[in-house]
């Protein structure tokens, strides 16, 4: 008897993987067509060629499995590359290269983004159609930030809720979803690498200005 594909941690997660995308191609599918309340875990099953068990034992919900899986978004090599281009700096302090690999972090996230353009759509044209997702759409998003800002944390060896960590992650995820907004609007013939790269080149224009902070104390001694 063969044991390599139990044996081979790789090919165990590449199953695995490709078990949580086909569970999840299926609902979209069926949530396109059916609407939500249209279908059943058990078709679900039966399309992804699956046990009901085995479903449950990647997602506890039809509308987890629609959103589909963290590690879909962000393979964890990527990640693991990103983390590693800190190590060169002091644990504490600001790495001077954050901002570059976390440019090159988002250019490789729209590489995949891009190879699976079509799941994206996918995504959006089941939203339109049940818009009550919308809010687990806006939770799970949240719990990714979340999980992003240990990650820029653990780089950078400071806090999660240090201001650095929190800004850099609020600035990527919004222009992340400008850039995403602008590539899947009607009409649109830009790559999503251009929209990214403009975006980003845009906030760094901003911020490289000067600034000077208001005195307000005249006011408010004048109040």
């Amino acid at each position: 008897m063969n044991n390599s594909a139990t044996s081979d941690p790789g090919l165990r997660e590449r199953k695995r993987t490709a078990t949580r995308r086909a569970i999840t191609a299926a609902a979209r599918s069926m949530t396109a067509e059916h609407g939500l309340n249209g279908y059943t875990v058990e078709d679900v099953c039966d399309a992804a060629d699956i046990s009901r068990r085995t479903f449950f034992n990647y997602f506890p919900t039809k509308e987890d499995a629609i959103i589909g899986h963290a590690d879909d978004d962000i393979p964890s090599g990527i990640i693991d590359e990103f983390v590693a281009g800190g190590a060169g700096s002091p644990a504490g302090d600001i790495s001077p290269t954050l901002f570059r690999d976390l440019i090159r972090l988002s250019l490789r996230l729209a590489e995949d983004m891009t190879a699976s353009e079509e799941d994206t759509r996918q995504l959006i044209g089941v939203v339109r159609k049940e818009p009550q997702l919308i809010l687990r759409i806006i939770g799970v998003t949240e719990q990714r930030e979340a999980q992003f800002a240990k990650d820029v944390a653990r780089r950078e060896g400071v806090a999660p809720d240090h201001p650095v960590v929190q800004m850099a992650v609020v600035l990527l995820s919004t222009i992340a979803r400008k850039s995403s907004m602008a590539y899947f609007s009607d009409g649109n013939t830009r790559p999503y690498r251009d929209l990214l790269l403009e975006n980003i080149s845009a906030a760094s224009l901003l911020f490289s200005q000067p600034f000077d902070i208001p005195d307000t104390t005249a006011a408010e001694g004048q109040s």
